[in-house]
């Protein structure tokens, strides 16, 4: 039996440093997937591990892309899939870490199976979006699909105001004249391996105070710098994301710097937050104070295996 150790949580509250305790207790390798840390020319804005963290045991899926390769969720399920057989082949225990949501979904559990949708939709889609904004596939999806548009406002707002996510979801209900939800689900996706999932958390004011901590030092480490050298390619998809936007706005005069700062701040504690929200409803996680002794869990783990 193959058994995928995976430690979710929210950012900066442990995850990489209780991965390594594990992958050298257990003898085997990382998988990662924090899709933000895929990308090599962003390695100071997405704290991706250091040198000697990286030594202490074998990663793979950090910093292997490029901002100019695009790489889809899909497109890292089959690739982890793969590199997991390949560990599995070695050792019937591996680990997963990462802040993603979504890509540990895909890992665990698959996606559903969606129609081929046909351009001539994807081209209506993108000229409505151009002409109206953000606010046209709000409308649209809520016309189309009201019950799978209302979950959404629920569990995840945000990702109301993701383009790229709901010009999807439209796409999908044009294409095939169905609403998107009736989709979901209908895949069952096989797996070689037992999930174990260990949940690290934290109380908010310490969890909060973590992630300032962490911005501080991300500044010290040359984040301006970093940020200075991407500008030029601010539309990347891969640079939609906190720590960069932010400072693009005071690249622009758009805002001073120490207002960009706190703002980077504030949003990833938001980030955080829609995090746990998107974690604590995880099947089966066992979660853990992110101060417990590793010897606690590392015994939880092995009862389980």
């Amino acid at each position: 039996m193959n058994y995928l150790i995976t430690i979710i949580g929210p950012t900066a509250i442990g995850k990489t440093s209780l991965s390594i305790a594990l992958a050298q207790h257990f003898g085997c390798d990382i998988i990662s997937c924090d899709s933000r840390q895929f990308f090599k020319e962003m390695a100071i804005g997405t704290a991706v591990p250091s040198e000697e963290e990286l030594a202490a045991a074998p990663h793979h899926f950090i910093q292997n892309k490029s901002i100019f390769e695009n790489y889809s969720v899909g497109d890292f399920e089959q690739d982890a899939l793969k590199k997991l057989d390949e560990l599995f082949a070695k050792n019937h225990i591996q680990i997963m870490v990462g802040g993603s949501g979504l890509y540990v979904d895909a890992v665990l559990k698959g996606f559903d199976e969606f129609p081929d949708i046909d351009e001539s939709v994807r081209t209506e889609i993108n000229s409505k979006f151009d002409e109206l904004g953000i606010e046209f596939l709000q409308e649209k999806l809520k016309e189309l699909d009201f019950e799978f548009y209302k979950k959404i406002e629920t569990e995840n707002p945000q990702t109301l105001q993701n383009p790229q996510r709901m010009k999807r979801f439209v796409e999908v209900c044009m294409g095939s004249g169905l609403p998107y939800s009736s989709f979901i689900g209908k895949r069952k996706n096989e797996r070689n391996f037992t999930p174990i999932i260990i949940g690290l958390e934290a109380d908010r004011t310490i969890m909060y105070n973590r992630i300032n901590q962490r911005v501080d030092l991300m500044l010290a480490e040359g984040l301006l710098k970093e940020a200075e050298n991407l500008f030029p390619h601010k539309e990347k998809n891969a640079l939609q994301t906190v720590g960069y936007r932010e400072l693009f706005d005071y690249f622009e005069g758009k805002t001073t710097f120490e207002f960009a700062i706190e703002q980077i701040k504030q949003n990833t504690r938001r980030f955080a937050k829609r995090q746990m929200t998107w974690f604590k409803r995880t099947e089966n996680a066992t979660w853990f104070d992110f101060q417990t002794d590793r010897n606690e869990i590392i015994k939880n783990i092995e009862k389980l295996t």
